[in-house]
């Protein structure tokens, strides 16, 4: 009989400074500690709480840039199967399309850093972030995709089951 592993949903939030570079979090806590991610969390599902609700709230707390939905563009939708083994995950990706001005103190998440996009790679990163998530945000981030990834084996397999949208690159 399969292991029955807890779902999750989270959102992802891709943010900018006026120099093009992003801001990622180094994670002081699990899942992903001691790697390199783009600021998210947990919807509140007691509340009802939406994944724009989620990523206005995230990028606050986290942050400190205030954003309204509108600033925000969903740009992937990403079913991962027993991520780590432990848990599934449904990920909503956002690109915040409001540069953050200066980068953020240190939070109990981790510390932040602003990092061009193509040093990105040589950075400690979960491998499914190498693997669907920088390439999906590379050729994606303007239009939408929605994806499954299958991390129960090695390597990690991706589908994509819909694209929405203009593919960038």
């Amino acid at each position: 009989m399969a292991t029955v592993l807890p779902y999750k949903i989270s959102v992802l939030v891709f943010i900018e400074n006026t120099a093009g570079e992003l801001l990622l979090l180094l994670r002081a806590q699990p899942p992903n500690l001691g790697v390199w991610t783009p600021i998210g969390g947990k919807l509140e599902m007691a509340t009802g709480e939406s994944p724009f609700d989620c990523a206005v709230r995230e990028t606050a707390e986290e942050t400190g840039l205030r954003v309204a939905p509108a600033d925000l563009h969903l740009f992937a939708m990403i079913a991962e199967k027993a991520y780590q083994g432990e848990t599934h995950w449904l990920m909503f990706l956002f690109r915040c399309k409001k540069p953050i001005a200066a980068l953020p103190p240190d939070i109990k998440e981790g510390r932040f850093a602003f990092v061009a996009r193509e040093k990105i790679k040589y950075l400690p990163i979960p491998e499914t972030d190498q693997a669907a998530l920088w390439p999906i945000y590379d050729q994606y981030r303007d239009g939408f995709v929605a994806l499954k990834a299958d991390c129960a084996r090695s390597p990690i397999r991706i589908t994509v089951e819909q694209i929405t949208g203009a593919q960038k690159r």
